[in-house]
């Protein structure tokens, strides 16, 4: 029986990177083939890139020496729906997810296989050393992940987690995860199961521009947050109750004062300060109970992740 390694690698915007891409696939397929006897499929989805991405895979993988699938989805859903999308359609016994834009070395994939090829572990996350990033891009993502391990999934590593690979079991659980407005990598920590780490260094960005706008940034934190912790209406709970407390004190000592004569006229002043306090935190509450709110709504429209709206299978070499 053929024993195959699936490579899933969602494309937003890598045209530049897509040439490299493939030598540095070709390799990796031959690897897993000498060193594990596997046969390597790669499955390309397409998130809606404007750029002439689709053109150039669809022209250089009737070609390519390794099994491809190439899926185009009819608007940008995001990487999170790509990255569904291809383990979805992947037929292998092993998985490895990376990017398309070469930052994490597509070699990691074999350092995936040989963990879950030896049983050790139903998932693997790359986890990064070190990255070759701007000074503020890297110190405000490893700012993010130190407080996302300390507050919100302690198993998860400093640095944060771009890439992984998983087995078959592990992979059909994933996709049973049907909500939307999620992180991809709290849903791999939630899930459990035995679980391995590859220690590599990010590499410098190549070719091209990264995709990774501030508000995609922004979702990105948010979904993280509220889809699985209730950390914001704690805290927001715990304000409420220390402005009750101010107010109180506050209450207690413009009383004292008016009895003792202190206060002949109504502070303007006073009264509207704390109008805006407690106006500015229950504006505050609304909007953290709203996000939550939202994304229970979004999930009850049991609507798909992502459309697929075409599919080419370049078959087994």
């Amino acid at each position: 029986m053929v024993k195959m390694l699936s490579i899933v690698i969602p494309v937003y915007r890598n045209a530049e990177s897509i040439p490299d891409l493939i030598a540095a696939l070709s390799v990796v397929a031959d690897q897993a083939s000498h060193e594990f006897e596997y046969v390597t499929e790669v499955v390309f989805v397409v998130d809606g890139s404007p750029d002439n991405s689709y053109a150039l895979l669809a022209r250089a993988l009737p070609d390519a020496p390794f099994a491809a699938q190439l899926l185009l989805h009819s608007r940008n859903f995001g990487s999170f729906a790509a990255i569904r999308t291809g383990l979805q359609a992947a037929r292998g016994e092993y998985f490895g997810v990376i990017a398309a834009d070469l930052q994490e070395p597509p070699e990691l994939v074999l350092r995936f296989l040989g963990k879950l090829h030896s049983g050790e572990c139903d998932v693997v996350v790359g986890c990064r050393e070190n990255r070759q990033d701007p000074w503020f891009a890297r110190n405000a993502s490893n700012l993010f992940w130190k407080l996302y391990k300390k507050f919100i999934i302690h198993e998860i590593p400093e640095k944060g987690v771009d890439v992984f690979g998983c087995n078959r079991v592990f992979r059909d659980h994933l996709l049973q995860l049907g909500e939307a407005n999620s992180s991809l990598v709290g849903l791999i920590f939630w899930l459990g199961f035995k679980r391995g780490e590859v220690l590599y260094e990010r590499r410098m960005r190549q070719h091209g521009k990264s995709a990774w706008t501030l508000k995609k940034k922004i979702n990105y934190l948010l979904d993280s947050v509220f889809s699985f912790t209730d950390l914001p209406i704690r805290l927001l709970t715990l304000f409420g109750l220390i402005g009750v407390l101010v107010a109180v004190l506050l209450g207690v000592a413009v009383i004292l004062a008016k009895m003792f004569g202190n206060i002949p006229v109504p502070g303007y002043a006073a009264t509207v300060l704390t109008v805006i306090f407690f106006g500015g935190l229950n504006s505050l509450g609304l909007g953290i109970v709203g996000a939550y709110a939202w994304r229970a709504y979004e999930n009850t429209k049991q609507r798909p992740l992502a459309v697929v709206m075409k599919a080419q299978d370049f078959g087994h070499r």
